[in-house]
């Protein structure tokens, strides 16, 4: 064989190594997540803004100061999850007292559907808010009338992350949320996606005394 052939030879086995290796590589399961404890099981809690919530959608920004949603440590033994998340249900959170960055433009905030809060023990402490599908519309009214419409054909998922305390927080920051924006002249029905921004306080009402603490 020549030269040349002897070269080609080990350069294309070279590569076919080089390809399985990484299909290899790529076809390695994930690790699982570790175990997750919420506590106390079967408590109810109260989740309510601290500061001020900002929904973003192109360059509309609607501010609101009042948030709240209430929820349940799902009774042992749901509260604990060897290998992922706890899930709890909440309601649908309730935004009010809200301003938009347009001058003349006054918005409303309606939710509904099945909300859930999932806790995911680490460092951070991972959280997700699914949001059911059209589970948030904000409207706007005045000099631009727009609906945005979150999580407009599927359920998302809205990253945050959870800090132990007294109370503990629930927070986003700059998390994204897929949108379907419509309306006329002003609105921003490019965008396909939100940026969230809000810090909840969480308290827990079955036993004022106790907080609701996420661990392994």
């Amino acid at each position: 064989m020549s030269r040349t052939r002897t070269a080609l030879a080990l350069g294309m086995a070279a590569a076919g190594a080089l390809s399985l290796a990484s299909v290899s590589a790529t076809a390695a399961p994930l690790p699982l997540a570790g175990p997750t404890t919420v506590t106390p099981a079967g408590h109810a809690f109260n989740a309510t803004l601290s500061g001020k919530a900002t929904l973003k959608a192109g360059s509309v920004t609607v501010t609101c100061s009042v948030s709240v949603s209430t929820g349940t440590v799902p009774a042992a033994p749901g509260n604990h999850n060897a290998a992922g998340p706890v899930s709890s249900p909440i309601s649908p959170p309730t935004f009010s007292s809200c301003t938009a960055s347009l001058p003349g433009v006054t918005p409303t905030v309606t939710t509904s559907g099945s909300w859930t809060v999932s806790m995911q023990n680490g460092s951070p402490i991972a959280a997700t808010m699914g949001v059911p599908v059209g589970g948030l519309v904000l409207k706007t009214t005045g000099l631009a009338t727009c609906t945005v419409t979150a999580a407009p054909t599927a359920p998302a998922g809205v990253s945050g992350s959870w800090t132990n305390g007294a109370p503990p927080s629930l927070t986003f920051a700059n998390a994204s949320v897929p949108v379907k924006v419509t309306g006329g002249f002003g609105c921003p029905t490019s965008a396909t996606s939100s940026t969230f921004n809000a810090v909840y306080k969480v308290t827990d009402t079955t036993d004022p005394a106790q907080q609701i603490t996420v661990g392994p």
